[in-house]
């Protein structure tokens, strides 16, 4: 499993750069491509994959839905998307689809195995627009259920969205929580999570922010008491300011489909 936070394809290599390069991340310029293609290099790498800050297709990625343009190119049949929020909405919609935004976020998770049910849900917040992105793979309550997510900035606004991602959680006893959580595992508002889910503090704090020179770690995969996390590591995402969180996870067989996997692809296969 994978969980990055891609920064919609832009680039920060020093703090400089979010006053010097700012325009990055409104307008459809720098090598956004060429940080996707890097991106899905490493996505195809693993079975699943949670992404934070990905375009669903605004002005500044120049209308291409990233989760789908890294879908195809990795290799994976099931890709879904939950548009979280907007900047300079001025237009009309398309099916769910924003098309005259200058700048859209979204949470994303790329599957090679068929999720029996995906939902998104809006998180609480003192400004709206975040969200929670729960894929289950099955249908039974002993089903693998992986969610995605990226909190607030502030710890009120964070307290509520991890008590609403509790209640999501609390029924599933095989759970997986990914995501950018702009907090560390010891904030007092994580306890909430881990009161109400079965849900785990990971066994050691893994930095992965800045992705330069990483002093902080604020990107989790959490995972519930019935499932073993074999291998956790920081991983670049080609050039955003966060590291990417790779696990290997091993799962009770009955918490998957009963169909077998497929081999991710030797070399990411050109999107089309």
């Amino acid at each position: 499993m994978l969980s990055a936070n891609i920064q919609a394809g832009a680039s920060t290599r020093r703090y400089t750069d979010y006053a010097t390069r700012s325009w990055s991340h409104v307008l459809p310029a720098g090598n956004k491509r060429a940080s996707l293609d890097a991106i899905a290099e490493l996505a195809a790498l693993h079975d699943i994959v949670g992404l934070q800050e990905s375009d669903p297709g605004s002005w500044r990625s120049g209308f291409t839905n990233q989760t789908h343009y890294l879908a195809e190119r990795a290799g994976f049949d099931f890709w879904s998307h939950q548009p979280n929020r907007s900047v300079g909405v001025a237009g009309n919609g398309t099916a769910g689809r924003r098309v005259g935004v200058v700048a859209s976020s979204a949470n994303a998770l790329l599957s090679r195995i068929e999720p029996a049910e995906v939902s998104d849900h809006p998180l609480p917040g003192r400004i709206a627009g975040r969200g929670v992105l729960v894929a289950r793979f099955g249908r039974d309550r002993d089903s693998l259920t992986i969610a995605v997510a990226h909190l607030s900035l502030g710890a009120g606004s964070r307290r509520a969205q991890l008590a609403f991602i509790g209640e999501l959680l609390q029924d599933h006893p095989h759970s997986v929580l990914m995501g950018d959580f702009n907090c560390t595992i010891d904030q007092p508002e994580m306890a909430l999570l881990f009161q109400r889910t079965r849900l785990q503090p990971p066994a050691c704090a893994v930095h992965t922010f800045p992705s330069w020179r990483p002093q902080r770690a604020i990107d989790h995969v959490l995972l519930s008491e019935g499932l073993r996390c074999a291998d956790m590591r920081a991983v670049p995402a080609a050039w955003s300011d966060h590291l990417a969180l790779s696990v290997e996870l091993d799962v009770p067989a009955h918490s998957l489909p009963a169909h077998t996997l497929t081999a991710p692809p030797a070399t990411p296969s050109a999107a089309g």
